[in-house]
């Protein structure tokens, strides 16, 4: 079965400079525009390989959404993750006195 390059996103993959990338053939050109150094980075060297790889039905497209936006974002920090109370919490504040 040839590659199917004009396979589309199941979400557009937002470019930092605007636009979108809405199917694998775009995402392709996006990444072969990068210069060479840029394209040498390992995350976008797993973003290369995981997009010909759902190209030609090996593996999943939303793998390769995933690495394409894992390569865009990657000198971002990592959002905070904020801690939920549970309901341990909650007894515990319980049953120290602490807060109601």
């Amino acid at each position: 079965m040839p590659p199917r390059w004009s396979t589309r996103f199941d979400d557009p993959i937002p470019l930092p400079a605007g636009g979108a990338l809405m199917t694998l053939r775009d995402a392709a050109t996006y990444v072969l525009e990068l210069p060479a150094a840029e394209q040498e980075h390992p995350a976008w060297r797993l973003a290369i390989a995981t997009l010909i790889d759902a190209a030609e039905g090996r593996d999943f497209l939303m793998h390769a959404r995933i690495a394409v936006i894992r390569a865009l974002n990657r000198n971002q920090p990592a959002p905070a993750r904020v801690k939920q109370e549970d309901w341990r919490d909650r007894w515990r504040a319980k049953r120290d006195g602490i807060g109601r």
